[in-house]
């Protein structure tokens, strides 16, 4: 099984397990997808592509940005936007008022509340240095 095959069938399952779609804005499921197969294939773990790391291996140490995410898991937010709801706008109903997705994107309601958020019982508070 190739690092693509791995990372295909690591997404969707993990969409299906959250009850959310795939972007279906040209490009967008693509380019993250990409980044996860190079990081998979360099770094050995799907570090998300979508920020910017001084030490890629200092983050995978603290596992917070590995796909899915710390947000993804307890929000159902994903600012990749790979994983979205129907309208192809991220997952908002769970974040914090004052979040920077719920402010950038509005409330966009979550379509299976049911499923996904493993770790919602965790909060910001609990995971304070996510965005330092």
């Amino acid at each position: 099984m190739t690092e693509r095959d791995k990372i295909l069938a690591y997404t969707e399952t993990y969409r299906r397990k959250t009850g959310t779609n795939f972007s279906t804005v040209p490009g967008v499921k693509e380019a993250v997808i990409e980044g996860l197969i190079h990081h998979l294939e360099t770094l050995k773990k799907p570090l998300c592509p979508c920020n910017f790391y001084p030490d890629k291996n200092k983050e995978i140490e603290h596992r917070r940005w590995l796909c899915p995410c710390n947000e993804m898991q307890i929000y159902k937010y994903c600012h990749c936007l790979l994983y979205v709801g129907e309208n192809n706008l991220p997952i908002t109903e769970h974040l914090p008022q004052d979040h920077e997705g719920r402010l950038s994107y509005g409330l966009n309601k979550d379509p299976h509340p049911e499923l996904g958020r493993d770790l919602r019982h965790k909060t910001d508070d609990d995971l304070s240095d996510w965005h330092k």
